[in-house]
């Protein structure tokens, strides 16, 4: 038990990383960052975004996901943990399609498929 419990703390970093970069693709759908004649009007109009609630969800899950991160390296080898957060682009990738639309090539196929056997590889080196 207090193995998978261990995972959990991966499993939720991941989770946290990949809603947090899913929100803020979805709210930035709505804005553009064109027609600025300046830096400083990019920069005013960036932190005013820290006001829309969905971003500022976003930050808090950036922020959970980085506290999961913690609590996992107290369990785990960085060279055993760390390839699991490259789960999330496997689920970056289904993610996108369903709520974006976004296409999928075979190359994308295959390169998913790689980064799902290499954590499977590696999931079976656990001490």
């Amino acid at each position: 038990m207090k193995f998978l419990v261990n995972h959990l703390y991966i499993l939720l970093t991941v989770f946290f990383a990949v809603s947090s970069q899913l929100i803020i693709k979805w709210q930035m759908k709505n804005y553009s960052f064109e027609g600025f004649d300046n830096i400083f009007e990019k920069f005013h109009f960036a932190f005013g975004l820290l006001l829309n609630p969905y971003i500022l969800v976003s930050i808090l899950f950036t922020l959970l996901s980085g506290l999961s991160w913690i609590i996992a390296m107290s369990k785990f080898d960085i060279s055993y943990a760390y390839p699991f957060t490259a789960l999330g682009f496997v689920f970056i990738l289904f993610f996108s399609n369903v709520l974006f639309n976004e296409s999928i090539s075979i190359y994308k196929y295959i390169g998913v498929t790689c980064i799902v056997i290499g954590v499977f590889i590696i999931s079976r080196d656990i001490k």
